[in-house]
Formats: C-alpha cells, sequence, structure tokens
C-alpha cells in the first residue's frame, strides 16, 4: 500500500486506527479512501470482525470491507514498551480513533490528556454507545442496542406490525461513523487556525437521534400530519416501491390511464380505500415488463424503484455505471468485490485500488516509514512481543 498521490484530499495525513468491528473501522476507512495513510492497530486476539462473513486466503469479508485499504500493525498494549512505541507513533500522527468504552484508552496509557502532551495537534476520535460522560458511559453497545435505545425498533414496529426486531443495517454505527467523520475534518480545519488538535466525543446514540428525520413527529405526537408511508405493490416482474401518496397516485391512474373508480359516494371510507387499492393492485401486476412499468411511472412523474436481492447489486444500471462496488485484490491471485468510495470530486481523487492486510503484515512498512526504526530495534521489539506477527495469519496467500 503505497503513498496515494497528492490528488487524493487527504493524502498528507497519518491515522492510527485503534477501532474494531464497525464505527471506528468505517470512519477510518472512508478516511483510507480520501488519501490517507491509516494503520490499523490490532490487539494480538484480533478484531472479532475477522471471523464475519465469507472467508479468502484468511480474510473475512466483512473485515475485508470495513479496513481494505489500512496498513496493519498488531501490538500487545498489554506491554509498557508497546505503550511506549504508541506515544512515538503519535508524535507522528494528525488522528487517532478509537471506539473502546470511554475508561479504556485512559487505562491503556493512551487517553487523549496523555496523548496530547506527546503531540499537541493530535486529533482523537472516541465513538462509543453513549458517550463518554453521563449515567450510560460504560454500558456496552451494538447497533442494536441503539437502534432500541433511541426507539427505531418501536417506530418499525408500530408501522409494519408483525415482531419486535431489529433493522436489516447497522445503522447507529454508520451514522456515528459518518458524523465523527465530519466532525473530525472539522477539528482538522479548526487546527489550521489555532495549531492545536481536539478530542472529539461521538455517542451512537445521539448520531441516530441526529439523523433521525422522523423524530420531531414522535417528539411533538405528529404523525398523523405525515405524508403516508410510500409502498412496495407486486408488479408482472417482481416488486416496486412507490414513493408517493397513494391518494395521488389513484388520481393520476384515473387521469392518464383510464383506470375505472369502483366506488361510489355512499360508500365507507375503509370500503372505498380497500377497493381503489384493488384497482391500483390488479392494474400494477397487469404490466409485465419493467420498461412498460417506467413509461407508466414517468408519465406520471412518480418515483420509484425497483426491490432487488442485494446479492445483485453490480447488475444495477447506475452502481454498475458508477463502480461503486468493485473487485478488488483477494490475496490469493484473484478478485472480490467490495464497495466503493462514494465521493465523486470535480478535480481529486478517493476510493480504494488496495488490498486487505493481515494481522500485523505492515509492522516493518509502517515503523520504517513512520519512525525510521532499524532492524535490530524491529527485532527486539518482535522478541519482546511487543508486536506480534505470525506467518499462520497469513495462510492462504500465494
Amino acid at each position: 500500500m503505497s503513498k496515494k498521490s497528492e490528488r487524493y484530499p487527504l493524502s498528507d495525513l497519518k491515522v492510527l486506527d485503534f477501532s474494531r468491528v464497525l464505527a471506528g473501522p468505517f470512519a477510518g476507512r472512508m478516511l483510507s479512501d480520501l488519501g490517507a495513510d491509516v494503520v490499523k492497530i490490532e490487539p494480538p486476539e484480533g478484531d472479532v470482525t475477522r471471523f464475519w462473513g465469507k472467508e479468502v486466503a484468511n480474510i473475512r469479508g466483512y473485515y475485508h470491507q470495513q479496513n481494505i485499504g489500512k496498513r496493519n500493525v498488531c501490538l500487545n498494549l498489554r506491554k509498557p514498551e508497546a505503550v511506549s512505541l504508541v506515544k512515538r507513533l503519535v508524535e507522528a500522527t494528525d488522528i487517532v480513533i478509537e471506539n473502546y468504552r470511554p475508561d479504556v484508552m485512559d487505562r491503556l496509557g493512551l487517553g487523549y490528556e496523555t496523548l496530547r502532551k506527546t503531540n499537541p495537534r493530535i486529533i482523537m476520535l472516541s465513538i462509543s454507545g453513549f458517550g463518554r460522560n453521563g449515567p450510560e458511559s460504560r454500558k456496552p453497545a451494538y447497533a442494536p442496542v441503539v437502534h432500541a435505545e433511541v426507539g427505531l425498533i418501536h417506530r418499525k414496529w408500530k408501522r409494519d406490525g408483525g415482531s419486535l426486531s431489529d433493522l436489516p443495517t447497522s445503522l447507529a454505527d454508520t451514522n456515528a461513523a459518518l458524523h465523527g467523520l465530519v466532525g473530525t475534518l472539522a477539528a482538522v480545519h479548526m487546527r489550521e487556525r489555532t495549531g492545536v488538535g481536539q478530542h472529539l466525543d461521538i455517542a451512537m446514540i445521539d448520531a441516530t437521534a441526529a439523523t433521525d428525520d422522523q423524530l420531531q413527529y414522535d417528539l411533538e405526537s405528529s404523525h398523523h400530519t405525515a405524508p403516508l408511508p410510500n409502498e412496495v405493490w407486486g408488479v408482472g416482474f417482481g416488486h416496486v416501491m412507490i414513493a408517493t401518496d397513494f391518494r395521488l397516485f389513484f388520481r393520476l391512474l384515473v387521469e392518464h390511464f383510464n383506470l375505472e373508480d369502483p366506488t361510489h359516494p355512499d360508500m365507507e371510507l375503509n370500503q372505498k380505500v380497500a377497493l381503489r387499492r384493488a384497482a391500483v393492485g390488479n392494474f400494477l401486476r397487469e404490466i409485465k415488463t419493467k420498461e412498460d412499468f417506467e413509461a407508466v411511472m414517468e408519465k406520471l412523474n412518480i418515483a420509484w424503484g425497483e426491490v432487488i436481492d442485494p446479492a445483485n447489486l453490480f447488475n444495477q444500471k447506475t452502481i454498475k455505471h458508477r463502480k461503486s462496488v468493485i473487485k478488488t485484490d483477494n490475496r490469493q491471485g484473484g478478485l472480490r468485490p467490495t464497495t466503493q468510495s462514494p465521493y465523486r470530486f470535480s478535480d481529486a481523487l478517493s476510493g480504494t485500488d488496495s488490498k486487505t492486510s493481515y494481522r500485523g503484515e505492515d509492522y516493518e512498512s509502517v515503523l520504517c516509514d513512520w519512525l525510521d526504526i532499524g532492524e535490530s530495534e524491529l527485532a527486539d521489539l518482535r522478541k519482546k512481543e511487543v508486536i506480534l506477527f505470525s506467518l499462520e495469519w497469513k495462510a492462504g496467500e500465494n
């Protein structure tokens, strides 16, 4: 993983990423995609996501998606020499990312107040479920916990019925990562004026609430004033999401396609709604091809989307055209898929064209590049098991 060109916006930044699972690693992945030299500091036991997803060349798919493009150093932070080594790295670092519980970095001797003495310009992004201070700051949290506590699971149940269940994506983690990225880059910008860094405390629960566009309805008990929910309908070629108010959709079909209104003025409202919905459903099921359906929606000027299996995302027109999912080095002479950076600049670059590192495999290049450490010191650190790397962790690579 060579240094990226200056056409990448963040090519002058160095990042130490102590995080694991999703919220922190996703923020680090985005910084890497934007050109930063991101080094993942992984513990001896490894990131738990190294056990999640399809295994190719001893690298699992979930880990691959969130950590591609980062270099990797495995340190035993229980050893004082490892803590000292991190402090030396921090002298050359712009940003530190961590998502431990709020007291862990302090107990390791690597809290913000300690690191800022080593490098006053350091910016630390700390992501946790419930923030660094407060009644729940020590409460462990993954995304589903926050989805429950912030009301998303309850709202989904009230709208859709059925059993109470989690969302099909880790929204709380990715929201926290995105807000963490914005805040971190704001701190980088401010550092240019002040010359000093910041400690950014991002709580997943805050980030999820702040990004919830439906929350205002809940806070003011006003869901009855909201637009009707968008709906999925069956058509001759599958299912589609139609993004409009049903009442408008029905009127447009009557006006433009001579759909017969099966109701009369004396009917009860519920009966009218049921009959009109049945008429619309029958009309849509008679549309057998995607091209014919698209022509109908274009005439009505209504937004819609086909309900597709994400396993087939490669074939979605825009995803394919914009190369939003790409093939990358699978570490055994072939290719495997992952998501690409969504940033499309007019005169800059972003994205990954790299590989995913094995645990600890880049310790020589990182420590030589950042600290100019010689072979004898590297050997001593390996001997003392401050730095760890095993060829078994690379099993499967040609």
